[in-house]
């Protein structure tokens, strides 16, 4: 399959450039993007990116120049022929997808259409990563402003967070607690804390997962990590409590061990209450 799309030479798709190229062209997109962010979500390193920008400015398909929110940070642009040149890209990588599926019969080729999304979901699940941040950085701080949309949006009285228990950045930091985001190519995607309380059960708070990476395992995988990390902080148990309207998460919690118990606390959002053994 590479050679048929050329990913071993550099013409990639019958064009005069490699795959490295077309794939910067792909990630910079229609609306641009800062040059350290493809950088990120590539994997690449700085001099490698700056080479093919070099050479897709030389084409005449790039330009990069200071962002206009902040003239520190370069931002790459495609011209008129760069996103010409991007929908042909698009347009022959489908022709060279019907080349592949036009020879099958119709039950193979939903056979193998569902084979690719399983192997592109587990694929997908692995580029995720997790890191303890502060909870006032802009990652954090962007889970934040999501977890609490959604709460608005999901809770039959909308969402207060000034009426809820307390879970300040003071509470999130190191020692009396934690902020786990999880990203997916450089982006933030769900976020999870803890309240730790000398030695006794640990607070599990902010559980959030965005709705675009939902089915990749994220939540379970956070909720692991939180539990891992609450025991390396002497907790024994860990204790959370959840709104009747957050179905997925109390079918997580359960499924992964929690059970529940009678009201620790007075949270005027809550209507179950689950602690587990660590």
């Amino acid at each position: 399959m590479t050679e048929r799309v050329g990913a071993l030479n550099d013409r990639y798709l019958a064009r005069d450039r490699p795959l490295g190229e077309a794939r910067l062209l792909w990630e910079i997109g229609p609306d641009g993007c800062d040059v350290r962010l493809l950088r990120s979500r590539l994997g690449l390193d700085s001099g490698y990116v700056s080479r093919l920008l070099r050479s897709l400015e030389s084409d005449g398909l790039v330009v990069v120049e200071p962002s206009v929110s902040d003239k520190r940070v370069r931002t790459a642009r495609l011209t008129p022929a760069g996103a010409a040149e991007r929908r042909l890209l698009d347009r022959r990588s489908d022709e060279l997808a019907r080349s592949f599926l036009d020879p099958l019969t119709p039950d193979r080729r939903d056979r193998l259409v569902t084979a690719m999304r399983e192997v592109e979901l587990l694929l997908t699940a692995g580029l995720v990563e997790t890191r303890v941040v502060d909870p006032a950085e802009a990652v954090a701080e962007h889970c934040l402003r999501e977890y609490f949309a959604e709460l608005g949006r999901r809770f039959e009285a909308g969402f207060d967070p000034g009426s809820s228990i307390s879970a300040g950045y003071d509470e999130l930091r190191p020692p009396a607690g934690l902020f786990l985001v999880a990203t997916l190519r450089a982006e933030p995607v769900g976020c999870g804390a803890l309240k730790f309380h000398d030695g006794g059960p640990a607070e599990l708070k902010r559980m959030w997962v965005a709705g675009s990476v939902r089915g990749l395992g994220i939540g379970r995988r956070l909720l692991a990590e939180l539990e891992r990390r609450a025991a390396a902080g002497g907790a024994r148990v860990v204790r959370l409590e959840t709104n009747k309207a957050l179905t997925e998460a109390i079918a997580l919690y359960r499924s992964s061990g929690y059970r529940e118990v009678e009201a620790f606390n007075s949270e005027p959002y809550a209507h179950h209450w689950f602690e587990k053994e660590l």
